[in-house]
């Protein structure tokens, strides 16, 4: 296959964990006989510090103009001053809405061997398979209006969900179900949001469809709990944009740490992948970052945008290899016994599994 993939690197820890996962691509590349072309762009505080806007023209060209996109993290304290839309953040919302990328999916798993690692006993998240589908391109980060009141002394906020909005990311949580364990919970709060109300009536009319997957609804806060307390409950969990934001986070703490979650962003031109962990900046250039997130990223870019399943296996056996050996990135060195490796150490690691086995 020969393919177009566009490479944000971003901000932070963003550049490092981007190279690991372009390693891991190329290796793909030369194992399986594919040809990618990786060309990289400027987003984010990389691209403002470059007098240029957060995404700037030739960026979205490039990632509109590709099979697909991956990108590392955006994000940079020093712009936390300037308007909204002059923060590096401003860029991920604009390339979302131009790419019409309104499903997001974040599978979290625990890793054999990293049990220690996680916040809760070993015997709670025995298990753990869970996938986040997130509406991302509607609620409370898009709705309008918004803004500052005259004075400064109130700010509002509008989320808005439409019965299409609700349905299609329904239908995605509902289709993936279909190939996992056919449980679907959707999280919502019903109970005191209008919007929350609709979201349920349109899952409960979409899940009638689907007489094969078991349907829940659960109030976001008994969800928020239980994913801490029973997270093998779980197999998909279908949230709007600002809960699905919060709880996929949640999981981080459940499996180990943020840096081992990837994400896909779907349904529209082009897929956007990027590790579910921010730019870190206290720990950019320190080689302290873990790669896997990014890795994993890479491997959901190459089930789902490149549709090529066997080449992402292969980029997920290699992860539990390099983990099996016992090798930890500081944020998982937490087990008696296993030793500290790198960013580029661990990202090495899987690479040569990749090329040798």
């Amino acid at each position: 296959m020969k393919a177009t993939i566009a490479i944000l690197p971003g901000d932070g820890i963003g550049p490092e964990v981007t190279k690991a996962a372009m390693g891991v691509v190329q290796a793909v590349a030369s194992r399986f006989g594919h040809t990618f072309d990786l060309p990289i762009y400027k987003i984010g505080g990389a691209a403002l510090d470059a007098g240029e806007s957060p995404l700037p023209k030739a960026t979205l060209d490039g990632c509109l103009g590709a099979n697909a996109i991956f990108l590392g993290a955006v994000g940079n304290p020093k712009f936390d001053a300037e308007p909204p839309n002059r923060r590096p953040e401003a860029a991920i919302l604009e390339l979302r809405q131009a790419l019409g990328t309104f499903a997001n999916l974040r599978p979290a798993r625990v890793w054999p061997g990293l049990e220690g690692c996680s916040a809760l006993k070993s015997e709670i998240i025995k298990g753990v398979d869970l996938l986040v589908v997130r509406e991302l391109t509607g609620g409370l980060y898009y709705g309008q209006p918004r803004g500052f009141a005259p004075d400064g002394r109130s700010a509002f906020n509008t989320m808005r969900y439409s019965v299409e909005e609700i349905e299609r990311i329904a239908v995605v949580a509902f289709e993936s179900a279909r190939v996992r364990q056919q449980r679907v919970t959707s999280v919502d709060k019903a109970n005191v949001l209008e919007t929350s109300r609709l979201w349920r009536k349109v899952v409960t009319e979409v899940g009638s469809r689907y007489s094969d997957v078991e349907l829940n609804s659960e109030y976001v806060d008994a969800c928020a709990f239980l994913i801490a307390s029973e997270p093998s409950r779980y197999d998909v969990l279908l949230t709007e944009n600002l809960f699905g934001d919060i709880l996929s986070d949640e999981s981080g703490a459940i499996v180990g740490s943020l840096g081992l979650l990837p994400s896909a962003s779907l349904g529209g031109t082009v897929g956007l992948f990027e590790p579910v962990h921010g730019s870190a900046p206290d720990l950019a250039g320190l080689n302290k970052a873990n790669p896997i997130g990014a890795i994993g990223s890479m491997a959901m870019l190459l089930r789902y945008g490149l549709k090529l399943e066997i080449e992402a296996v292969a980029v997920e056996q290699a992860i539990a290899m390099a983990l099996s050996t016992g090798s930890r990135t500081d944020d998982l060195a937490s087990i008696a016994g296993t030793s500290t490796v790198g960013c580029t150490e661990m990202a090495s690691a899987i690479t040569l599994n990749l090329s040798t086995n």
